[in-house]
């Protein structure tokens, strides 16, 4: 799992981003490509702005139980799994726009570093460990990274 907290590791991840183009193809799903930047910046929408609502208590107790654990581990996605209602993207998207917004994100979490997220709530599944905050953007931006044959 690359480290998005490690500048380096960054740098090369932006670097994958960089290739996408507004014409590139999916190698499986439904979106675009600026759907898919859009899509992955949800997480960081949760993470740093007040954008998304807070599951209710009986939703919460149900994600962290079935999904946490899908989420932040090490186990990569498998192709063409259900996505939470607000990681939906419909309609088209500024490819640059979405592009830009994501790199900005990416650059805001690293700038903030790692021990800013050490227990920080996450809106779905609680406290998290900076492994696992790392592994919910990496994990997910790596799985559509290869979707996009990037």
């Amino acid at each position: 799992m690359i480290n998005l907290f490690d500048k380096t590791e960054l740098e090369a991840a932006i670097t994958r981003i960089e290739k996408l183009t507004p014409d590139t193809q999916a190698q499986w799903g439904k979106m675009n490509a600026g759907q898919m930047l859009a899509h992955c910046s949800v997480a960081y929408e949760m993470a740093l702005e007040d954008k998304h609502p807070k599951p209710g208590f009986f939703g919460r107790f149900m994600l962290k139980l079935f999904v946490k654990n899908i989420v932040v581990s090490d186990k990569p996605y498998a192709k063409n799994n259900r996505t939470a209602p607000q990681f939906v993207m419909t309609g088209e998207k500024d490819f640059e726009v979405e592009k830009s917004r994501l790199i900005n994100y990416m650059k805001k979490v690293q700038e903030m570093g790692a021990d800013h997220f050490d227990g920080k709530e996450n809106l779905s599944f609680g406290p998290l460990s900076i492994k696992e905050w790392n592994n919910l953007f990496a994990k997910h931006l790596e799985h559509h990274l290869q979707q996009f044959g990037v």
